[in-house]
């Protein structure tokens, strides 16, 4: 129970205001908490590719929680099929990767410079081909679905609404309707959801958010 002495006070509206504070804070000590070590090194390289290729309003803690999913901030991680890196490209993406920018040739997927910058600059090209009717959140749910998933079987889960201007979630609901394999939308479709939703709130410190 609370005590009369407490309760006096949160009648008080700068009570209220001091304890809505100390609750921020307290989340905010929290969120940070959750930042691994090893990502601290690579946080003031991250924005600033990040904003070299988005602008300075670029969204960085999207980013820092993408790369916190794909490979838990380990410059050599390599996935059971072959992904490497800080931002787990895959052999014949990283290939490709310089035709997206030419500052990318010779691809090093496990040199952190590159792979960062590569992972910026792949979003931005993703993001510049999801529809430009969705909300900014949205373009990017679609963004981090094609970087995880490939952008054709979005835009053939989008085709396959018989819609012409489906949804985000119209879309999502067509995952497995088309080219995909059914039994992979659970994780492409949870890709998105995480970084967005569960693991963004942790770099929210380090720059814009979506």
């Amino acid at each position: 129970m609370r005590s009369p002495i407490i309760a006096r006070l949160l009648r008080k509206p700068l009570a209220w205001a001091i304890l809505a504070c100390l609750l921020a804070l307290g989340v905010a000590e929290s969120c940070r908490a959750q930042v691994p070590e090893p990502a601290l090194q690579y946080k003031a390289l991250l924005i600033r590719v990040a904003q070299a290729e988005w602008g300075l309003d670029a969204p960085v803690a999207v980013f820092a929680a993408q790369v916190h999913q794909e490979s838990a901030w380990n410059p050599n991680a390599v996935s059971r099929v072959g992904a490497a890196g800080l931002a787990q490209f895959m052999p014949a993406t990283a290939r490709w990767m310089p035709s997206v920018r030419s500052s990318l040739a010779d691809p090093q997927p496990f040199n952190p410079a590159w792979a960062l910058q590569a992972l910026a600059a792949y979003n931005h090209w993703l993001y510049a081909r999801t529809p430009a009717r969705y909300t900014p959140r949205d373009r990017m749910w679609v963004a981090l679905r094609s970087y995880n998933g490939g952008l054709g079987h979005w835009q053939a889960e989008a085709a396959s609404t018989g819609l012409a201007q489906p949804t985000r979630a119209q879309v999502d609901e067509a995952c497995g309707k088309a080219r995909r394999a059914a039994l992979h939308c659970r994780e492409n479709l949870g890709y998105p959801h995480r970084i967005l939703v569960v693991l963004q709130p942790r770099y929210l410190s380090w720059g814009p958010g979506l």
